[in-house]
This record gives C-alpha cells, structure tokens and sequence, in this order.
C-alpha cells in the first residue's frame, strides 16, 4: 500500500507541474497579446472546485460559488482593458489535466452560444490568425522548455555516469520475456545488427529491441548470437524494462551483532557461493539465502584475491545483516561532469533525443499489438519508483514533458495541434471555419478523447486485474 501511495503521489505531482506549465503556455501569450483569460484551473472542476480565488473581488472561495459572488465576478470583469486580475485562479477536483478559459475562443469550456454578442478587442477571434497560433502553441511549447530545463539541471546536478557493458564482468540480467527468446543471466550485449552496442548512445535499449540479430558475450568467452522476434518489443509490454546491471554481492558494512559479523565477514568481501550454490549475482544470493534460512551453511568467500569459506546462519527472513557495495562502487564508471553554461546544450541536446526516440517509437502503435499495450494512469504511475528518487522523478516527469507536448500537438479537434491545423488553414486559404463548424469538430475531437482515455484505462485494469 505504502509504495501504491508513493507512486500515486509521485504521479499526481508530476502532471501537476505538466499541467500548470503546459496552461500557462497558453496563457502567457495570451496576456502578451492583450487577450482576457477568464479562468486557470489545474485540473477540471465540473459541478465543483477545490479552492479558486479573484484578484479583483479578493474573494477566497471553496467548493462553490454563491450568487452574489458570480455576479461580482462578472461585475469585475467591465473593463475594455484586459489585465492579470480578469483570471479566476482554481484547483478543481478531477485529476484529468487543467485549463485556461480564454474569451472568445471555442474549447472544451465553451461553445459557440457564448460568442452571440458583439466581438470585443480583447477576445481570442479578434486578434489576428499569427497571434492565435501562438497563443495555441505556447501549451506545446512550454512544455518542450520544461523537459529541456529538467535535463539541463540533471545535467548540471548529477552530471552524467554510466558503466560500459563490457566494464560489468557479471553480465545482465534479463526479464523472462527475453529469456524465452534467447538471452541468459550474464550475457554481456556486443553488437545490434553489427553494429557496437554502448550505453552512451541514448537509444541503445530501442536499437536492441529493434534489430534482427543481437550479439551478446556469454560466459565471458562465447559470442552467441541471438534472434529477435519483430513483435518483442510488444512481448516486453507487461515488463518492467529489459534488463539490470547483474549486482555481485560485495559487502560494504557489517551490522552489529547479525549473522555476517559472528560468521567473521568483513567489509569489501565477495560472497560468491551459498550451500556449494554458485551466487554470481545478489538475485541467486537473495533466494538461496531464504531457502536455506535458519539453517548452518556454507558460504563463499573471496577477500583480498584469496578463496575461503565461513559457516553462517541466515536467520527466519533469509538476513545475515549485511549492507551491499553499490555498483558505481564495484565496476569503473565514467562521470562527466557539466558547468551550468554546458549543461544547457545538454540538456537541449537530450530533450530533443528523447523527442525523436518517443516519435519513432509511435509506429508500434498502429498495429493490433501496439493497441494492446496503450495504457492509462496506471501504467503511467507505474513508471514511477517504489522508493523516493529525486533523479528518477524528474527523469521521469521530462519524458512525460515530452510525451504531453508531442500528444497535444497532434491535428486532433480538441487538442491544440486541432486549433493550429484550423488556424494555418485560415493563414494559408484566408477563410475562417465558422463557429459551428469549430464548435462541431471540438465534439468530435473530446469524444475521440474520452473514447481513447476509457480504452487507454481500461487495458490498465484488463491487465492489473485479468490477465
């Protein structure tokens, strides 16, 4: 339940800060070309709201708006001029995005019925097409400008550390799924096609996912090649990834009083053998551990070059009171390190890697297959860690930056790429849809969208709770 919460948290954080960056977006460019913005909401509020405040009444309001306060806020909004202070500022209750309500624009908050009265200067359908382009782009735009702001400081922040394959002695270790096509515990990855495989590429996983042939390195003499099927990146759909760095077991502390410390175990030893069972990585050390639990066994051990064993006694959990090496402390790492000014390139450099590597991924989708594995906020909450991780939740939340800006600008009516397809048709044929004709294609597009939001979650719950 506590790491359920954890993600769930991790989530609804993330697309909050996606949320207010991709509105305000919209609305900042809205406000540089004088046009009213009515409401800014961080999530949507049907019936109604969590807290919402007016600048100009200064009224602090919650759940819902009473008479006199609805008609204040319209007495508010009576000058020719619009201004910061027009904005009714909310959260609402329903966790499914956000939105600004710009005057004079047919969206999701409005229809054509509301434009019936004479147009004002500082609505949306007075000002000219290039000035609506960019009010309806700033959403994509911003959100683009986050992703690369978060690289840029990861960059800045942590740098860059990675060990090559060929640097961890132990191998991989690979999820079932890729072992039923070939792959072993310990394989090291060689070649995608001929091609040298390194983890400084950023899209080494997807060209090995991707190839007809990956070479791997098996017990540290044998070049295997091994065959992959063209559905497998589906196959890999209910996995979690693809493979880990193998993790061989070194001890980095002793704990007081626990069965390593009476067994004699000393810091930096290498446990490589439980009950005459080989352990070459921490998974076949966890389970032998638990299988021989409150039993006397032997264990190997190497300490300074040298072979030997120690007789020990996990106790009920399978525990013998270790803490374990990392593995940037086991295996040589490469850090590069960036100054504030180099990590700007960088991390314009990854959110634009990332862009073409997510796009490219898309055409998996247009395939039965491909419309098995769409997923909801399930599969997206699930991409979040057990355990808290500032790296990982920023990580995390740049690509969901990406994700969010490259979907909506998708020509889908409703989406703002359909705002921007109508207005580059008016640019190019100089003819205006009609209201009604915008108001129609709005429909059409959120009923796409619900209809894809229902199937995207309900493979999350076919998936959880069926298959």
């Amino acid at each position: 339940m506590e790491a359920f919460l954890l993600k769930a948290g991790q989530l609804v954080a993330a697309l909050s800060l996606l949320v207010i960056i991709h509105e305000f977006g919209h609305y900042i460019f809205a406000r540089i070309f004088g046009i009213r913005v009515d409401k800014f909401f961080l999530f949507f509020n049907p019936w109604f709201y969590l807290v919402k405040y007016n600048p100009k009444t200064k009224k602090l309001s919650f759940f819902k708006d009473k008479p006199e306060d609805k008609a204040a806020a319209e007495a508010s909004k009576t000058s020719d001029k619009a201004t910061w202070r027009d904005t009714e500022y909310g959260v609402g209750w329903l966790p499914l995005g956000g939105y600004v309500q710009i005057a004079g624009m047919i969206d999701e908050t409005q229809d054509a019925s509301k434009l019936s009265a004479e147009p004002q200067p500082w609505e949306f359908r007075t000002k000219p097409a290039w000035q609506r382009l960019l009010v309806m782009v700033g959403g994509v735009l911003f959100n683009f400008l986050l992703a690369i702001v978060i690289y840029a400081g990861m960059a800045f922040k942590w740098g860059e550390k990675y060990i090559e394959f060929d640097k961890a002695t132990a191998g991989l270790e690979f999820v079932e799924t890729a072992k039923k096509i070939g792959f072993q515990n310990g394989d090291i990855p060689l070649l995608a096609d001929g091609e040298k495989i390194s983890v400084t590429d950023h899209d080494h996983i997807m060209k090995m996912v991707e190839s007809d042939v990956v070479t791997v390195l098996r017990n540290g003499k044998d070049t295997v090649n091994i065959a992959i099927p063209n559905d497998f990146i589906f196959q890999l759909n209910d996995e979690k990834g693809f493979f880990v760095y193998r993790l061989p077991v070194y001890v980095a502390k002793v704990v007081n009083g626990e069965a390593a410390e009476v067994a004699g175990l000393q810091a930096n030893d290498q446990l490589i053998s439980v009950a005459d069972v080989a352990t070459p990585s921490f998974t076949e050390f966890a389970e032998e551990l638990l299988r021989n639990k409150g039993k006397e066994i032997e264990m190997g051990v190497i300490r300074n070059g040298k072979n030997s064993t120690v007789k020990i006694t996990p106790n009920d959990a399978g525990k013998i009171g270790i803490q374990l090496k990392q593995i940037t402390d086991i295996y040589p790492t490469t850090t590069i390190k960036y100054s504030f000014f180099q990590s700007i390139p960088k991390g314009i450099e990854m959110g634009c890697n990332q862009m073409v590597m997510y796009v490219s991924s898309l055409k998996h989708l247009f395939s039965a297959d491909g419309a098995q594995s769409l997923g909801g906020f399930g599969a997206i909450g699930d991409l979040f860690p057990e355990s808290w991780s500032w790296y990982k939740f920023w990580n995390i939340t740049a690509f969901l930056s990406i994700i969010l800006a490259f979907m909506n600008i998708l020509p889908i009516p409703a989406l703002d790429g359909g705002h921007v397809l109508f207005t580059l048709y008016e640019i190019v044929t100089r003819r205006k849809p009609s209201e009604k004709f915008l108001e129609r294609a709005q429909m059409i597009g959120m009923a796409l969208l619900f209809a894809l939001l229902i199937y995207a979650n309900a493979n999350d719950i076919y998936r959880f709770f069926i298959k």
